[in-house]
């Protein structure tokens, strides 16, 4: 940017004088974006006054364009070097585009240009104001043609569209430094902005993994994951509000319900009316119900249910006709669990007389019974371990199995009076008791505790960490993931974020019967505690029975 000269300081005023004394014109609109030229780019100089030849040598010339300059037509477009000679020291320095008017020659100070240029980086708050009013002045003799010659130019000069004018991978990534309800925010400017923000697929995958959602990076559709997020979002704000459950009821048993076990939608119920029940939640209809005997237990598929019984037995039996095709004697005391696998064509049973036994599914024939507990066998697992150790394999199948203070872990084999590979506790002078439910996924072991809950690696049988929540005590586990862990008490159903080890919502509970045991409730889909994906909050969330012999649930509520 170079200094105005005297001459083109002559030629403005004598513009800006024909432009007030006349009606204003296309042409004369220039001295008008000149003035605002300076103003964007922050040149704070005074304006000339009406008595003033110093406040004219203060301007500093902008650019001109075609059609601007005072001249005639042949020295409007000149911008070839002319030499000009000082007053002091008779010297020649060649200045750019002042034309080739000999009377510039006898105007141009250097020494003075150099004063300008220090003088503009301190403007004066009186400068300022008069540049204001100038400028007020010359827009109050604009007519509407001028008016909208001002707005057009003005826009090229104060904005500047980057995310139209930047390159796409160059947008994205001043994108990604800007947080989604800004972004979301910035989708309302313009269609294009909305496009390229909605096509920064990185930005929106961040921001669902960030509240706790699956990424599937197979999804090519570069528009799908804002999609998601706002699907998320919504989610997420009702689980904050409390509001992403419904509740709903089962009624069909006549005595009280003492078992239950979910699976694909279905869930049975086993009651001391010496029936059991399969119901579809999604529809509140039983589909099948059997003649049993009084069910602390049961576990099912789609050809067969299993029970165990407070009269010390375990039963197989057919949905389709009722029938009971396998029955295994040998506890002394109730079976309060069971868990069996096709594959290997094992069921495993734990009871009131402090053994698990192995049983022989299709013979009904008893393998293996398991000694070392001091207490009531509430829990037994059958899971095929993911992980390498000193002590199994992945793909080897484990059995585990809990009491009131301990947690075992045997090998699955047919030989008589096999040893514990290990076991776990939280305290060795047994002051902390465990709760009933236990969690394993073959990488994993996570139970609860007075203290918090407990999660062990089971490649290594450390203990990876204990989440405690001071702020509720007794916290019972329904579920735990990668993401979230499903946790209860005797008022409240809890989601907890475990990224942060903090309660992110509750769901309030009815009066129910909480078992010590742990069977009389259950958690439903478990999917979502990995990571919600759109598709896999529905269904059943938990399950408990009533003191009226009712089951209630709560499920997730149908997104809108």
């Amino acid at each position: 940017m170079r200094d105005m000269n005297a001459l083109d300081k002559c030629e403005y005023t004598a513009g800006k004088r024909a432009f007030v004394q006349s009606s204003p014109d296309q042409s004369s609109l220039t001295a008008v974006l000149r003035v605002l030229r300076f103003s964007t780019l922050s040149l704070a100089l005074p304006l000339p006054t009406r008595g003033g030849g110093r406040k004219c040598s203060d301007f500093l010339q902008a650019p001109w364009g075609e059609g601007t300059r005072g001249d005639d037509a042949s020295s409007a477009g000149s911008r070839s070097p002319v030499r000009l000679r000082t007053w002091s020291s008779g010297r020649t320095f060649r200045r750019h585009g002042c034309g080739a008017d000999p009377a510039a020659s006898r105007l141009w100070r250097p020494d003075r240009a150099q004063s300008v240029c220090a003088r503009r980086e301190v403007p004066g708050r009186g400068a300022l104001a008069q540049k204001n009013e100038t400028l007020d002045h010359l827009i109050s003799l604009s007519g509407a043609v001028q008016l909208r010659h001002l707005s057009n130019n003005l826009e090229t000069l104060l904005k500047r569209d980057f995310l139209k004018l930047l390159p796409l991978e160059l947008s994205f990534y001043l994108l990604k430094w800007l947080d989604p309800q800004t972004l979301l925010t910035c989708c309302l400017v313009s269609k294009q902005w909305n496009k390229v923000i909605s096509a920064c697929t990185e930005v929106w995958q961040t921001a669902c993994k960030n509240l706790g959602w699956q990424i599937d990076d197979s999804v090519q559709d570069t528009l799908h994951w804002k999609k998601v997020y706002l699907k998320a979002i919504l989610r997420m704000k009702q689980l904050e509000d409390h509001k992403a459950f419904e509740t709903s009821s089962l009624i069909g048993h006549s005595a009280r319900v003492y078992a239950l076990y979910y699976k694909d939608g279905l869930l049975c119920t086993g009651s001391d009316d010496l029936s059991a029940k399969l119901w579809d939640v999604s529809t509140g209809q039983c589909i099948y119900g059997i003649q049993t005997h009084t069910c602390a237990a049961v576990k099912f598929d789609e050809q067969k249910l299993v029970t165990g019984s407070f009269d010390n037995t375990v039963a197989c039996w057919e949905w389709s006709s009722g029938a009971r095709t396998q029955h295994f004697r040998g506890h002394t005391g109730a079976v309060f669990s069971v868990d069996y696998n096709d594959e290997l064509d094992i069921l495993v049973s734990g009871s009131a007389d402090f053994t698990v036994k192995v049983w022989a599914l299709s013979a009904g024939t008893c393998l293996n019974t398991l000694t070392g507990h001091t207490e009531w066998v509430t829990k037994v697992v059958l899971q095929k371990c993911k992980v390498k150790s000193l002590l199994h394999s992945p793909g080897d199948y484990i059995l585990l199995s809990a009491d009131k203070y301990e947690i075992k872990i045997w090998p699955i084999g047919r030989e008589i009076n096999c040893k514990c590979l290990k076991t776990l506790s939280v305290s060795e002078d047994r002051s902390i008791c465990l709760q009933p439910r236990l969690h394993f996924d073959g990488k994993y072991i996570v139970c609860s505790s007075a203290l918090g809950l407990y999660q062990w690696d089971f490649a290594s049988y450390d203990i990876l960490r204990v989440i405690k929540t001071p702020e509720i005590a007794n916290l019972a586990l329904l579920g735990f993931g990668e993401i979230f862990a499903l946790l209860f008490d005797n008022r409240y159903l809890y989601i907890m974020d475990l990224r942060t080890e903090s309660l992110i919502s509750r769901w309030p509970l009815p009066e129910y019967r909480k078992s010590k045991r742990g069977s009389s409730f259950l958690a439903g889909e478990a999917s979502w505690l990995n990571g919600l994906d759109g598709h896999n909050d529905t269904g059943l969330v938990f399950a408990t029975s009533m003191p009226d012999h009712s089951i209630h649930l709560v499920l997730w509520k149908e997104h809108s």
